[in-house]
């Protein structure tokens, strides 16, 4: 049984429900905000899906008993403290430390971003972590040069 923990603010929205309805078990969606999670529970309700654990946390201050994951997912909470007025590089650092303990030896973050590249995201996580796959994403160009929209990225604990 896979342990999977969803960083997902506005989470219900995509990865809880799609990977309870890959079968997934034991998933558990966090949240800073009560109402993220009441909004949450109430789809979740809605959908039939009892496989999902939904608590009120600060992924940067997580108790020691989230922990032992195999599996984490990120969609824009990188992002969100990336954009933090004050102190995002400590805040930075503070998320890569909390991912490293939720995260069991040998498992896997998979992460999305709309502000950093690839590379930047490569280097972000050198530290604990080593790229396991880069994921195709939608590619624009301009003014002749070529780029991705967003970043998605799989990392490995090491």
């Amino acid at each position: 049984m896979l342990r999977c923990l969803i960083l997902e603010p506005e989470m219900v929205l995509s990865w809880l429900n799609l990977l309870a309805k890959l079968g997934f078990s034991n998933i558990t969606g966090i949240d800073y905000s009560p109402s993220a999670i009441q909004l949450s529970r109430s789809i979740i309700e809605k959908e039939g899906l009892s496989n999902i654990t939904l608590k009120v946390e600060d992924f940067l201050h997580l108790p020691e008993e989230l922990s032992g994951f195999q599996v984490c997912v990120d969609k824009g909470t990188l992002d969100a403290i990336s954009l933090s007025p004050d102190g995002a590089t400590e805040k930075r650092r503070q998320y890569v430390s909390a991912l490293s303990r939720v995260l069991r030896p040998e498992g896997f973050f998979l992460i999305t971003s709309c502000n950093w590249t690839a590379e930047e995201l490569r280097n972000e996580f050198r530290e604990g972590f080593e790229l396991f796959e880069v994921l195709p994403t939608p590619k624009f160009s301009f003014g002749g040069r070529s780029g991705n929209t967003v970043a998605a990225v799989v990392f490995q604990k090491t």
